[in-house]
């Protein structure tokens, strides 16, 4: 009896460091959301612009902003896809880790191939985020210049 209990508690230290990469992943996740949100919040403003705007160097410019607006969300929503997409994969690391060891079973391949699958989504879902700040920072940048050029 004492030996199971053992081999549980070890079980469970060696389940504690995917655990922790889910928190980042929860992190990461919860950050990307929030700029969803703003970006989409931006995207509503900018489509009641264009249908305001008379000027047609402005309404230009602003269908413009508006263009890469939904960019930034596909981006984004990409990103939030594959990095659930690795939490899902850690979580599945988490249980094949348990159902090896409970029922003793040599998983040691798929429970590598699932962690190695979970850090290039999460890789993935890092570019993507990456590329997705530089849009948004790219057209700030266009923003300052226009604003300099008046």
């Amino acid at each position: 009896m004492d030996t199971t209990v053992t081999d549980l508690a070890q079980t469970i230290q060696i389940v504690v460091a995917p655990v922790f990469m889910l928190t980042g992943i929860a992190g990461f996740l919860n950050v990307m959301s929030g700029r969803l949100g703003r970006i989409v919040d931006r995207a509503r403003i900018m489509e009641r612009r264009v249908h305001t705007i008379k000027n047609p160097e402005f309404l230009e410019q602003s269908e413009n902003e508006l263009k890469n607006i939904w960019r930034r969300i596909k981006l984004i929503n990409r990103s939030i896809g594959l990095c659930t997409a690795s939490a899902l994969f850690v979580c599945a690391v988490v249980v094949f880790l348990f159902l090896g060891d409970f029922w003793t079973f040599h998983l040691s391949e798929v429970i590598v191939t699932l962690f190695i699958v979970a850090l290039f989504l999460l890789i993935f879902a890092l570019l993507t985020f990456l590329k997705e700040v530089q849009l948004a920072t790219r057209t700030l940048q266009m923003g300052k210049e226009n604003m300099y050029d008046e």
